[in-house]
C-alpha cells in the first residue's frame, strides 16, 4: 500500500520540501508520496482525524497552523512544547498522532555543519521573536550558549519571547540602537524575521559585527539576500536557511521511516529547484 504524507498550511508557495522528501522515498525505495495541502482553517480539524488512517506516516505543519495542530494531536514532544509549535507529526502504528519540532535541531545541526561552529558558550542576537526566532532561542539554549539576544519590531514580542524560554540568559532589546550595540560583542547573528524575503531591505547592519563573527539568515528564498551579500562583502562567514531546510526534513524522514542518510539526497534534489 502506498503511504502518504502532506504539508499543510495556508499558503503554500513553495515545494521545496514536497522535492525533498519525494527524492528520499524513490532513493530508498519507498512506496510513499509527499503531498501539498493548502487547507482552511475550518478543515484543519478533519485532516488531522484523516492522518490517523493506516495509509498516513505523519504530516508536517507550517504557518499558520502550528500552534492548532498541537492541540489537535495525542502527545507533544517536550521540546515542542517549549518552542510551542509543532511543525512535524508521527502517525503510529496504533494510529496515534505525536507532534514534535525539527526546526529547533535542524538549525543546531546546520550551524554545526553549514557554518562549523558550536552553541555552546556563543553569544548569539536574534532578530524577529514568531515562531522561527523561537525555536532558535530554544536551540540556542539547548545547545549551550552563554547568552541569547532577542529583538523584534515590536518590542513587547521580544520580551514576551524572552520571558516564554524562562531562563536568564534570554534578554529582549530593541530593534535598533540597542541590538546594534549587542552585536558588536556577538559571535551569531540569526535573521528570524521575512527581511529580505517578504521585505526588502535588511533587518540589521552586519558591519556592527566583529570580525570573527558568522550571519545566519533563515531566509533560503533568495537563496543571496541583501543580508547575506553585505556580511560576505565585510568577509565575516553566512549562510541562508537551506541547511536548516535540509536538516529538518531529513530528521523527519527518520522518524516517519526509520532510514537515515537522506539528507544528500534531499540536498541534491533541492539543486534543480528554481529559486
Amino acid at each position: 500500500m502506498s503511504r502518504r504524507v502532506a504539508l499543510i498550511g495556508s499558503p503554500l508557495r513553495r515545494r521545496h520540501s514536497a522535492v525533498m522528501h519525494n527524492a528520499a522515498f524513490h532513493h530508498f525505495g519507498i512506496d510513499a508520496r509527499y503531498e501539498l495541502l493548502e487547507l482552511a482553517a475550518d478543515a484543519v480539524a478533519a485532516f488531522v482525524e484523516r492522518a490517523r488512517e493506516p495509509g498516513w506516516l505523519g504530516f508536517q505543519v507550517t504557518a499558520p497552523y502550528k500552534r492548532r495542530v498541537s492541540e489537535l494531536v495525542d502527545a507533544v514532544e517536550p521540546e515542542a512544547e517549549r518552542i510551542g509549535a509543532v511543525n512535524t507529526v508521527e502517525r503510529r502504528a496504533d494510529g496515534s498522532l505525536v507532534g514534535f519540532n525539527t526546526d529547533a535541531p535542524g538549525w543546531a545541526l546546520s550551524v554545526e555543519t553549514d557554518l562549523g561552529r558550536t552553541l555552546s558558550g556563543a553569544r548569539v542576537a536574534v532578530a524577529g521573536a514568531g515562531g522561527a526566532a523561537r525555536a532558535v532561542v530554544m536551540a540556542s539554549l539547548g545547545g549551550g550558549a552563554e547568552r541569547v539576544t532577542v529583538a523584534a519590531r515590536r518590542p513587547q514580542a521580544a520580551a514576551e519571547l524572552a520571558e516564554a524560554a524562562g531562563d536568564d540568559r534570554v534578554q529582549p532589546v530593541a530593534l535598533g540602537n540597542d541590538f546594534d550595540a549587542v552585536l558588536r560583542e556577538t559571535d551569531l547573528a540569526v535573521n528570524a524575521t521575512t527581511v529580505g524575503m517578504v521585505d526588502p531591505g535588511v533587518p540589521f547592519d552586519p558591519a556592527h559585527l566583529p570580525a570573527p563573527a558568522a550571519v545566519f539568515d533563515l531566509v533560503y528564498v533568495p537563496a543571496e539576500t541583501e543580508l547575506l551579500a553585505r556580511a560576505r562583502g565585510l568577509g565575516l562567514a553566512a549562510v541562508n536557511g537551506m541547511g536548516m531546510l535540509v536538516a529538518q526534513a531529513d530528521l523527519a524522514f527518520t522518524r516517519w521511516t526509520g532510514r537515515s542518510g537522506a539528507a544528500g539526497v534531499m540536498r541534491t534534489a533541492l539543486e534543480e529547484v528554481a529559486t
